[in-house]
């Protein structure tokens, strides 16, 4: 398994977003491609060839359960692990998640400074597990 190097994060919140893209790049030592939207994160989502996306599931139009429906349609992306971010976190909507094919949840808010680890340990469970 390498490094966890390239993110793809998907989140209809500009400053959401931005916190995320420093934690990940400037603690965490990630590159992080930001999308606005489900569409967004489709449409670049190949070509960017992330390793680990980040997912929102409250996002108008397309939310995140369909967003990471579609992501899972791509071949290219079978190995990927696919976690929400949500503050809804009750047992019966992670397990809800879960299903979908979500390899975690990550409760907002979270704790910038400890994100980076938080998704590189998901990352290695991930790869173990896969």
């Amino acid at each position: 398994m390498s490094d966890l190097q390239r993110l793809l994060h998907i989140e209809d919140d500009s400053s959401i977003r931005e916190i995320v893209r420093i934690a990940l790049e400037i603690v965490g030592g990630m590159t992080v491609k930001s999308c606005a939207s489900g569409p967004e994160g489709l449409e670049v989502a190949e070509a960017f060839a992330p390793q680990f996306i980040l997912l929102d599931v409250m996002m108008p139009g397309m939310d995140g359960p369909q967003t990471l429906r579609h992501l899972r349609e791509k071949p290219a992306l079978d190995d990927v692990p696919i976690v929400f971010m949500t503050a809804k976190v009750q047992p019966p909507e992670i397990e809800e998640y879960q299903r979908m094919g979500a390899a975690h949840v990550i409760t907002k808010p979270f704790d910038p400074m400890t994100l980076p680890e938080q998704v590189r340990t998901i990352w290695s469970q991930w790869h173990a597990a896969h």
